[in-house]
Parts: C-alpha cells; structure tokens; sequence
C-alpha cells in the first residue's frame, strides 16, 4: 500500500491537489482513499460530488465509539473511498490546550519558559 500526504499553509490548493490526483488515480482503475485532515472538512467535497459529510471526530462524539465503518466512510467519484477526521470542538484545539498548559503551569509556579510561543497552521 503507498501513502501520499500533500501538506503546507493554508490557501494553497492541498484539498483540490488531493482530490484531482485522487481522481486521476480512479481514472486508472487504483483503489483510492482519502482521509482528509482539514479542519474545514472539505478534503473530499469534491469527489462527493458537492456534499460534506459528518466528520469521523463529529461521529464519535455523537454516537459514541459503537460506530460502524459506513458510517464514517463514504463511496465517492469512481468508488475512491472517502472520509473527514473533523477536528476538536473549537477552542479545544491543539493550540488552545497547549497555550492553557503552559498557562496553568506558569501560574502554579512550575518552571516554563520565560516567553511560550506556540505554532499555528494558517
């Protein structure tokens, strides 16, 4: 099995890049799938002809874990397989919890640095 992962900042085309290699790959008859990471879970609109579907993330929190594969997993353009991870609930994210951990330790008087910087995809 080969994986492919297209990444870089946001605006630059990775969704439609993905989603029109994913095509050219049904086109020659490859069994494709496509997990898309974008927190705006539009990684596989396109190969689903238009539509957006409930994010693996979304799922799970509603259903809880008893979740079958259909319902995560979609048949899109040429049988390509598709699916959203989603994201956390918003201002949970990554960024939100690391810059409350440092936070919370720099308050509690825990030793941290003297400037916290934290990265963001943008």
């Amino acid at each position: 099995m080969r994986k492919v992962a297209i990444y870089g900042k946001g605006g630059i085309g990775k969704s439609t890049t993905t989603q029109n290699t994913v095509a050219g790959l049904a086109e020659m008859g490859k069994k494709v799938m496509v997990i898309g990471c974008d927190p705006k879970a539009d990684s596989t609109r396109l190969l689903l002809g238009g539509l957006q579907q409930k994010t693996v993330l979304d799922t799970l929190r509603e259903e809880g874990e008893e979740v079958e594969l259909d319902d995560i997993i979609k048949g899109g353009y040429r049988n390509t397989r598709c699916t959203e991870s989603g994201g956390p609930e918003p201002g949970v994210g990554c960024t939100s919890r690391r810059v409350s951990m440092v936070s919370s330790g720099l308050a509690n008087g825990s030793p941290g640095p003297a400037i916290p910087t934290t990265e963001m995809f943008g």
